[in-house]
């Protein structure tokens, strides 16, 4: 863990939180991962993803492939498919990591959220003073 005293100059801070914005937005994991274990066609991505219109999806997938994630394949018979790069690839391990942390500690935060919703509950509002 990085001290504030090794905080990254302000150039590298905005281009970690570009990137964090990147694949912490909505859908991009979303989509990572339902790429990891073959290509897709953007139909079946359509279906895959639950949720998503048609035009978020090709932004998204513009974005992802824009940055390094994806790469997008066109075929001779017309139809092209989306699938995982070596950096989009690198991403699977960190990301089933996170996954794992959030499902053990779920019931963690929930159970802190009740807590501090009683508590503020609990506490007059400004107006009331």
């Amino acid at each position: 863990m990085a001290r504030l005293t090794e905080m990254p100059e302000t150039h590298d801070c905005v281009a970690l939180r570009d990137l964090l914005d990147r694949l912490g937005d909505r859908w991009s994991l979303y989509i990572i991962l339902t790429l990891k274990d073959r290509p897709k066609r953007f139909s079946e991505l359509k279906r895959e993803v639950e949720g998503i219109s048609q035009r978020m999806l090709s932004l998204v997938l513009r974005a992802l492939e824009r940055d390094g994630f994806i790469v997008h394949n066109s075929h001779r018979h017309g139809f092209a498919d989306y699938e995982l790069t070596p950096l989009g690839l690198s991403l699977i391990q960190p990301v089933n990591t996170l996954w794992a942390w959030a499902i053990n500690t779920r019931n963690e935060v929930l159970n802190a959220r009740k807590r501090f919703d009683n508590v503020a509950e609990d506490q007059p509002t400004e107006s009331a003073k």
